[in-house]
């Protein structure tokens, strides 16, 4: 792959104008608002889709599983996008096609609805990668605050998202409308950020002049910390879209109503709202990064053991623990940021462990239904996530001790 052009930071990085901050901050919340929306509102509406269009058992499927091989291979291309274009305007085409391809989705088509999603999981996966090396680049004085906006951001969106998604299509008359009409959060992020792109696209005169090196995110699978970047993403990753799309499946087969099933699914997410907030302001203290880490992380092991072994009337506990251990995401993604000497080296290290990491992800939507389906019933699953959800945590000790240089063995 082309690597990526290491552009230090422009002469206008410091002292900017107060509004050009405001709008920069303004943009990193509406772009993790929309980073989740496009995705927790099709999952509620699956069924209704699956009765309009009438696709089959291997189209339902492979559309949980979409996004993640979209993260996996649109987020590998972006690196080569940044090197071509730049950041910004990279993270101004992402957020175009995440618009067009949610509103493609309006059309009454099997063929559309992969289409479309496809598209738009595609842009969302180039604003996956680059929007840490955004808040490096941007906001180095701030990243565990701006990390933190981002995150929760995410979050509030796909729980706003996952919630209101069947009274919208309701309201609308249509499912596939349904999902269309996320498209309209995404043209305000768009037309948030655009400004910004341009602004930047006319400064990269003074970057090209630099003569600065390049930095392939490749070479870094080679590194010990690249390896380690890489497989706890993957871990993470596989635990939530694995987990967070059949957890309401896994209470009702134990004997829960779906209305309260969907509510624990809900009370998983908002737990982590506060909890990134704390643990984010932890990690920010470098003496207290391991220490957060393994908080979340140790929650999640055990919200797994407690839901293998525990009665269903234990599900409060169990969502709750599972929700403080979906917070290994965003203090990844603030070692991320905080990574390398230069935005391009932090770009190499998102691009390197967001594709690889989603690919071996895609396997945790996809398996754990296939085992349930050939078992029968979810124990056999669990005992993996909780496998997966172990070696997470030796992960996360082992990633808090590596060098902070990119290039670092």
């Amino acid at each position: 792959m082309t690597p990526i052009p290491a552009v230090p930071p422009r002469p206008d990085g410091r002292g900017r104008p107060s509004r050009v901050v405001l709008v920069s901050v303004a943009a990193v919340v509406l772009i993790g608002l929309n980073l989740r929306a496009g995705i927790a509102s099709a999952g509620p509406l699956f069924h209704a889709l699956q009765d309009l269009l009438g696709y089959g058992a291997l189209a339902a499927s492979l559309l949980p599983t979409v996004p993640v091989l979209c993260f996996a291979v649109a987020g590998a291309a972006t690196a080569w996008l940044v090197r071509r274009v730049g950041l910004e305007p990279a993270i101004a085409l992402a957020l175009l096609l995440l618009t067009g391809g949610l509103a493609a989705r309006a059309v009454d088509s099997t063929l559309m609805l992969m289409a479309g999603t496809v598209i738009g999981m595609s842009g969302l996966a180039v604003c996956n990668v680059a929007m840490p090396s955004y808040i490096r680049q941007h906001h180095t004085g701030r990243a565990a605050t701006m990390t933190a906006l981002y995150t929760v951001s995410m979050t509030i969106g796909a729980t706003t998202a996952a919630a209101v998604a069947v009274p919208i299509a309701a309201g609308l008359g249509s499912p596939t409308l349904g999902l269309a009409a996320w498209a309209v959060p995404a043209a305000v992020a768009f037309a948030v950020f655009l400004p910004l792109a341009i602004r930047s696209r006319l400064a990269d005169d003074w970057a090209a002049r630099q003569g600065v090196p390049y930095v392939s995110p490749w070479p870094l699978l080679r590194t010990r910390k690249g390896l380690l970047f890489t497989s706890l993403f993957a871990a993470q990753a596989f635990l939530a879209y694995g987990v967070l799309g059949w957890y309401p499946h896994i209470l009702v087969s134990r004997g829960l109503d779906a209305t309260t099933a969907g509510l624990m699914l809900g009370l998983m997410q908002l737990v982590g709202i506060p909890t990134m907030m704390v643990l984010l302001a932890m990690a920010g203290r470098p003496w207290l990064l391991r220490t957060a880490f393994m908080i979340t992380c140790g929650a999640s092991l055990a919200g797994y053991v407690v839901l293998l072994l525990a009665p269903v009337d234990w599900v409060v506990g169990t969502s709750i623990l599972m929700g403080l251990g979906f917070c290994v995401f965003p203090l990844l993604m603030l070692l991320i940021s905080r990574s390398g000497d230069t935005s391009a080296e932090t770009t190499a290290l998102s691009t390197l462990a967001q594709s690889l990491g989603y690919l071996g992800a895609a396997i945790g939507p996809f398996g754990l239904g296939l085992m349930n389906g050939l078992l029968g019933d979810w124990t056999a699953a669990l005992v993996v996530v909780l496998a997966v959800s172990a070696v997470q945590l030796l992960l996360s000790h082992r990633v808090t001790s590596v060098p902070r240089a990119v290039g670092g063995s």
